[in-house]
C-alpha cells in the first residue's frame, strides 16, 4: 500500500504594522494660496507719465469742483434734501431723470467704445481704485523707500524706524482718505457750509457717517486692497472678455521676438536667444503682480508700465524697444506693421459704437438747448372734488407746483382752456424765487349748466412774464350730475 503524498506547506504572507503617520488634518492641503503682498517698482516712461497726468487732472476735478462758484451758488451739488441738482447753469428736478439716464447710458457706451479699442484704459488710467492707489503708493514710496527698502522693512524686526516710518505713512494716509470723503459729501452738501460746520463741530449725523464712510472706504481700498478689489471685486475684470476681440489693442508680449529668454551680457550673440533677458523688471513694476510673457490676463488693467520698464531695458541692451508693447493679437500673429494695427481698429464694431455715442451726445445736448427752464405739477384737491359756489359757478380745486429752473426771480400767469366759460379765481399769478418749487392753490370755475354731466379734460397754461417758458398741462374737471 502506497504512502499518501505529504501536502504542501501553506504560504504565509507576513503582515506588519504600518508605521504610525500624522494625523490626516495635518495631511491636508490648503486650497487658498495666503495673499502676497505686491512691492511695485516705479518706474519712468510715456505711460508712467500719463497715469500721473490723469492722476492730476482727475483729482484737480474732484477736489476743486465744489468750492466753484456759478453766480451765488455752488457750480456742482446734489441738493438731495430740496430735490434739485445744480450743473453749472442748470437746475435739474426729479422729473428730469431723464438726463441722468442719458448720461449714464452715455458713459457705459464711452466704456465699451474705449474697450473694444484699447481694452482696459478706463481701469489703467482713470479708475479711482487705480488713482488713489498710485497715489497712497507714491506716499508709502517716499516715506518708506524704494521697492528693495520697503522689502527689507517689512521683513525685519520690530524697531523704532519701521515703527516711526509706519505711522507717520499711515497718518498720511488716513489724512488723503478724510478729505476724500469730506469732499465727496461736499457734492450734497454745500461744501463751504459743510467746512463752517465742522469746524465749529456741528455735521450732521449722515454727513458725518459719509464722510468717514468714504473716507475708510479708500483708505482700506488704496492702502491696503489695492490690486484684490481689481482681481476679486471689480466685476469689470470679468465681463471685459466679451467685449474684446482679436483686434482690440492690448499689452502683448512678442513671443517671437522674446524667446527663449534667458540673462546675458550687453554682448552676447543674439541668434542663440530672444532678446527677452528675463530681468523680470515688467514683473515688479506691475501694479497687480502679474507676468505679462504669460499672454492676457483678466488681471491685467493695461496700465502699460511694464512697456516702460521694458522699453527702458531695451534701451540699455542696444536692442529696438517693443518687445512688450500695445499690439492686437492678429497684429502679432500677422506681424502687421503699426498702421495695419491701427487701421484694423477702425472696425464695424467701433464705428457702430461710435455713430450710437455721437447720436445721443446731440440728442442729449439738443434736448438741453431747448428744455424749458419751467416745471408744472398738478394735483387735485381730493377734500372738495366739485362744488357750487356764490354766483351760481361750479368749482374745482386744484393744486399746482410750480418750479423755477432759473437762475432768476419768474412771475407767472396761470390760465385754463378747455370748456367754454371757464376761468381761473384770484390767484392767476405767483411770484418764485430763483430754483425755487412752490405749490399754489388754484380754483377753476364754470357757470352751472354750461357743460354736461362727467369730467371734461381741461388744461392749465402757465406762462412766464418774460415770455421765456411756457408750459401746458391737462387736468379734469368734473361736473356732478
Amino acid at each position: 500500500m502506497s504512502a499518501s503524498p505529504r501536502p504542501e506547506p501553506r504560504r504565509v504572507i507576513p503582515i506588519a504594522p504600518a508605521a504610525p503617520t500624522a494625523p490626516a488634518a495635518e495631511e491636508g492641503v490648503g486650497l487658498y494660496e495666503a495673499h502676497k503682498k505686491i512691492y511695485a517698482r516705479s518706474v519712468q516712461g510715456v505711460f508712467a507719465r500719463w497715469r500721473w497726468a490723469m492722476v492730476f487732472v482727475t483729482q484737480i476735478v474732484f477736489y476743486g469742483l465744489p468750492w466753484l462758484a456759478w453766480g451765488e451758488r455752488q457750480m456742482v451739488l446734489f441738493d438731495l434734501g430740496a430735490r434739485r441738482f445744480y450743473l453749472f447753469g442748470l437746475v435739474l428736478y426729479p422729473q428730469d431723470l431723464i438726463y441722468l439716464t442719458g448720461l449714464l447710458v452715455v458713459s457705459a457706451l464711452l466704456l465699451f467704445l474705449f474697450t473694444a479699442v484699447a481694452g482696459r484704459l478706463w481701469c489703467g488710467y482713470a479708475c479711482p481704485q487705480t488713482v488713489y492707489t498710485e497715489i497712497f503708493m507714491w506716499v508709502e514710496e517716499k516715506v518708506e523707500g524704494a521697492r528693495s527698502a520697503r522689502m527689507r522693512l517689512d521683513k525685519g524686526t520690530l524697531s523704532l524706524e519701521r515703527a516711526v516710518k509706519k505711522t507717520f505713512k499711515h497718518l498720511v494716509w488716513l489724512g488723503i482718505a478724510l478729505w476724500t470723503g469730506f469732499t465727496f459729501v461736499g457734492y450734497f452738501t454745500p461744501i463751504r457750509e459743510l467746512g463752517m460746520a465742522f469746524l465749529q463741530t456741528r455735521m450732521g449725523s449722515w454727513e458725518v457717517f459719509w464722510a468717514f464712510f468714504y473716507g475708510f472706504a479708500t483708505y482700506g481700498n488704496a492702502g491696503f486692497m489695492r490690486e484684490q478689489v481689481c482681481k476679486y471685486m471689480c466685476p469689470y475684470a470679468r465681463f471685459q472678455g466679451a467685449m474684446f476681440d482679436r483686434d482690440t489693442l492690448i499689452v502683448s508680449y512678442d513671443v517671437a521676438r522674446g524667446e527663449p529668454r534667458g540673462p546675458r551680457g550687453k554682448q552676447h550673440d543674439r541668434s542663440t536667444l530672444g532678446d527677452c533677458i528675463d530681468c523680470t523688471l515688467c514683473v515688479q513694476v506691475c501694479p497687480t503682480g502679474i507676468d505679462i510673457r504669460e499672454g492676457l490676463q483678466y488681471e491685467c488693467i493695461g496700465c502699460g508700465l511694464c512697456v516702460d520698464a521694458c522699453n527702458g531695458v531695451m534701451r540699455k541692451m542696444d536692442y529696438p524697444p517693443g518687445l512688450i508693447r500695445y499690439a492686437t493679437q492678429n497684429g502679432m500673429a500677422g506681424r502687421w506693421s503699426p498702421r495695419q494695427v491701427l487701421r484694423r481698429v477702425l472696425r464695424p464694431r467701433v464705428l457702430v459704437y461710435s455713430a450710437v455715442l455721437a447720436a445721443l451726445c446731440i440728442g442729449l445736448l439738443a434736448s438741453l438747448v431747448v428744455r424749458t427752464p419751467l416745471k408744472v405739477d398738478v394735483v387735485r384737491d381730493r377734500a372738495s372734488l366739485s362744488r357750487i359756489v356764490d354766483g351760481g359757478m361750479l368749482e374745482n380745486v386744484y393744486r399746482l407746483q410750480l418750479m423755477n429752473a432759473t437762475e432768476r426771480p419768474q412771475r407767472y400767469a396761470i390760465t385754463a382752456s378747455g370748456l367754454d366759460g371757464l376761468s381761473v379765481a384770484a390767484g392767476a399769478t405767483l411770484d418764485v424765487l430763483p430754483a425755487e418749487s412752490r405749490w399754489v392753490a388754484v380754483r377753476l370755475q364754470l357757470p352751472y349748466g354750461t357743460a354736461p354731466a362727467g369730467s371734461h379734460t381741461v388744461h392749465f397754461d402757465v406762462q412766464a412774464a418774460d415770455g421765456t417758458a411756457r408750459v401746458s398741462e391737462k387736468a379734469i374737471f368734473l361736473v356732478p350730475r
